[in-house]
């Protein structure tokens, strides 16, 4: 290609964010474009350690496809005690001198241009290239004085680095969640000391298989599925006395259900407070994975399918899964019928638990109360 991109960042860990901008600019500038994580960046400090996050990179491009997607590992190799990015312009500079180079930007670097180092000298010696941001207000003054451009693309999502660490996001390749589970970095730390080794297993197998289901039936954001499995059983170690405690203070309404549903209310509780989850939809499917409920949504009815059958269950459920994965509506009306009549095997009553019977009465019919 003609011309050149270069994007640098911490890439802690990468995201599809940084992946759709990467691939527009590229298109946008007819360019190939370099992704250039820092070894010790001015502004902060990375939560990873310099191989994961290039192995990340390395996968996300890989999975994404697009040639013209490289990784550079310039500011990795080199011996500064700080990346400057008025370095890696003149390394770039002196190594293609007969490309066009530009160098992209977030809206919050463009806010603070000026306080880089040289950041005259970079713009003397390269496009700058602000790339939008959702909620964002880049600084007129900045865009004039240095002569930015901003690249007409608005689709890369809310999706940010520190969010996908902190559980609050995960939109990421697959590859990269795949590492991160593997190695248990970021969010996967935390949900390790919480919960029991059987417990975050299950949850882990839920949360894949929750992810999965949305997929295959072209929910939009499946990764939504992808927290509400990891954090659905949050609250399983709180203990009987203290989730009590707390459904006394924030559930009073609910205390009258049997005491092995109080998980996940307290659950959807902790979602929100301790980790942050600002979206209803999860928090609301984590609040009745274990009971059901009526007018169930489809993060709702995916979750209670995929808690019921993930395959680590300790029975053959491959038939339910393969269900749910062609679609998840009739999926759940398959999985909530062999549910009830488990219980009813068991001898199980489930007519002191409204909620269940209520879902059970609007999506099985009055034959199963």
């Amino acid at each position: 290609m003609e011309n050149l991109v270069l994007y640098g960042g911490g890439f802690d860990p990468i995201h599809n964010g940084h992946i759709r901008i990467a691939i527009a600019a590229s298109k946008a500038f007819n360019a190939e474009v370099l992704l250039i994580p820092n070894r010790v960046p001015p502004w902060k400090t990375p939560n990873t350690d310099v191989a994961s996050r290039l192995a990340m990179i390395r996968l996300a491009i890989k999975e994404a496809g697009t040639p013209s997607l490289k990784l550079s590992t310039y500011e990795i190799d080199n011996n500064a005690e700080v990346n400057y990015s008025i370095d890696t312009v003149k390394h770039y500079k002196a190594l293609y001198p007969n490309k066009k180079i530009y160098l992209l930007i977030g809206a919050d670097s463009a806010n603070s241009f000026s306080l880089w180092r040289c950041p005259d000298e970079i713009a003397d010696l390269v496009q700058i290239v602000v790339t939008p941001r959702p909620g964002a207000i880049i600084n007129a003054d900045m865009v004039e004085r240095f002569h930015m451009i901003r690249l007409d693309y608005g689709k890369s999502g809310d999706v940010s680095s520190s969010a996908v660490r902190a559980l609050q996001h995960n939109d990421v390749p697959s590859s990269v969640r795949n590492y991160i589970e593997k190695h248990g970095l970021y969010y996967m730390q935390g949900l390790k000391k919480r919960l029991t080794e059987h417990r975050f297993a299950h949850s882990l197998e839920v949360a894949r298989l929750a992810y999965r289901i949305a997929l295959e039936n072209h929910l939009e954001r499946p990764w939504r599925l992808y927290i509400a499995g990891l954090l659905h059983d949050i609250a399983k170690e709180q203990g009987e006395k203290v989730a009590k405690m707390i459904m006394k203070k924030e559930y009073p309404c609910y205390l009258v259900l049997p005491p092995w549903t109080y998980h996940q209310f307290v659950g959807s509780l902790l979602a929100e407070r301790e980790f942050r989850i600002q979206d209803q939809e999860i928090l609301d499917a984590i609040a009745c994975h274990a009971t059901g409920k009526p007018n169930m949504g489809p993060l709702d009815k995916i979750l209670y399918s995929s808690d019921k059958i993930e395959p680590t269950r300790g029975y053959d459920s491959r038939g339910y899964i393969k269900a749910c994965l062609k679609d998840y509506e009739k999926g759940f009306l398959i999985v909530l019928k062999a549910n009830m009549e488990f219980y009813q095997e068991k001898g199980w009553d489930f007519t002191d638990n409204p909620l269940t019977k209520e879902c059970v009465k609007q999506y099985l019919g009055d034959s199963n109360d």
